[in-house]
């Protein structure tokens, strides 16, 4: 696992934390929940690859 992928998700997270604040101050309780689910897939497009390797290193340790 890469190091830039945890910046990448630290960031993320720091962004979307914001926007959601902002977001719930002016009202927009819709948008800032639609800012949070975005992000969170966001997030887990990045992870599916490694989540992939992950199982497959388990499956081929137990020859399943």
């Amino acid at each position: 696992m890469d190091i830039n992928l945890i910046f990448r998700i630290a960031a993320v997270g720091i962004l979307v934390s914001v926007l959601c604040q902002v977001l719930k101050h002016s009202g927009r309780e819709e948008h800032a929940f639609l800012t949070s689910m975005a992000g969170l897939l966001l997030v887990l497009y990045w992870l599916i690859p490694y989540i992939y390797d992950l199982f497959q290193t388990i499956r081929d340790l137990f020859a399943l």
